[in-house]
């Protein structure tokens, strides 16, 4: 067999093995999550009880944990629920908003790392479909994402696995965030008046 032969085959195993690469790194993590015991760290009386204390420290140990927690598949929603909690609405959710935007980006550098552009390498006709309409207007189908799905682990992880420049994810990151997390901050300052904090 010629040596072009041997070239989709070589694609398919370079394709899928990122991906592979990508699903055993997010499994280590969450393993490694349970075992250690970590997961008390992030259920929402811990982190506003880490986060209340100390104004400066507590906003970048916030922002790891965000971090961390995006890389864990762990809901945005519960570290903007105790920023406001721990905070209150304005200060919350601009430290919610740095964090989302630090922890997008984190989370984009891991993936790219490991996955490379492995999902523009599919060949099916919804995947075709899908970087047809994302090349068209990255960036606005970037900030239209964010504004429906915000800090979504899968989001995240497909949007840096589809060969994206990182300017229109950055910049779609930074546009797309503020809305939903007004709404939220909103939403979960209300709570808290309603459940007397």
């Amino acid at each position: 067999m010629s040596q072009t032969g041997f070239a989709p085959a070589r694609d398919w195993i370079s394709t899928y093995g990122r991906l592979l690469a990508v699903g055993a790194f997010v499994a280590v993590l969450l393993l490694g999550f349970r075992l250690s015991g970590l997961g008390e760290q992030f259920e929402l009386a811990t982190l506003q009880r880490s986060i209340a204390g100390h104004p400066l420290g507590g906003v970048l140990f916030f922002v790891v944990l965000f971090s961390l927690g995006n890389l864990l598949l762990i809901p945005g929603w519960v570290f903007l629920a105790s920023a406001v909690y721990a905070f209150g609405a304005p200060l919350g959710g601009l430290a919610t908003y740095a964090a989302a935007c630090v922890s997008c980006v984190v989370t984009f550098f891991v993936i790219r790392l490991l996955g490379g552009d492995a999902l523009r390498r599919l060949k099916s006709p919804l995947a075709l479909r899908i970087f047809r309409r994302l090349d068209a207007a990255p960036l606005r189908s970037v900030v239209a994402l964010r504004m429906l799905f915000q800090t979504l682990p899968a989001l995240n992880g497909a949007l840096a696995l589809s060969g994206i420049r990182f300017r229109h994810y950055l910049f779609g990151t930074l546009l797309g965030l503020p809305l939903p997390i007004a709404i939220y901050v909103l939403f979960f300052d209300q709570l808290a008046l309603w459940l007397g904090r």
